[in-house]
């Protein structure tokens, strides 16, 4: 997958874990900005200044509006798949980012049951050769999947992979 770097308002955008979990919450649902709020056990007004962000940023983009329970216009929002298709490695704000990425991750699996998280932890001596071929086939790995069409009946299922040194 051809990737470029970010920019720094796209870093900026993505320096957030509530923007960050919004982009995977509509990553294969159109959400509106009420079921994103109720979602993340946030305010609307403060859950429509991160999506207004996020579809400024190219991240989001509405969908055709259509009529709520009681008749009112709303606007469901779905992720363009942006995200995936940066580089933040020496991005500006790229701590920032990583930071947030962090966030949301934890704050995602919060929510479950630990039950439900299925995790696996390694630590192997690698050389720096190994490591990027390491990170560059898991890399690749994630892009088949990430291409792949989603199936409606399927399980939504997030994945969050990290490397770091083990001292």
């Amino acid at each position: 997958m051809e990737r470029r770097n970010a920019t720094e308002a796209e870093a900026s955008a993505l320096a957030s874990g509530i923007r960050l979990r919004i982009i995977r919450l509509t990553g294969s649902e159109a959400l509106t900005n009420k079921e994103l709020a109720g979602r993340l056990g946030r305010d609307p007004a403060t859950t429509l200044h991160h999506v207004r962000k996020l579809v400024e940023t190219g991240f989001l983009e509405p969908q055709p509006p259509r009529r709520g329970r009681r008749g009112a216009k709303e606007i469901p929002y779905l992720s363009t798949g942006l995200s995936w298709r940066l580089l933040y490695q020496g991005a500006p704000r790229y701590r920032e980012v990583a930071q947030a990425a962090l966030e949301a991750y934890l704050g995602e699996i919060s929510e479950i049951d630990v039950g439900e998280l299925r995790q696996r932890r390694l630590v192997v001596s690698l050389g720096e050769e190994a490591r990027e071929e390491f990170e560059q086939r898991v890399g690749e790995l994630l892009d088949d999947f990430a291409a792949r069409p989603a199936k409606p009946d399927g399980d939504s299922v997030a994945i969050y992979v990290a490397t770091y040194p083990s001292r």
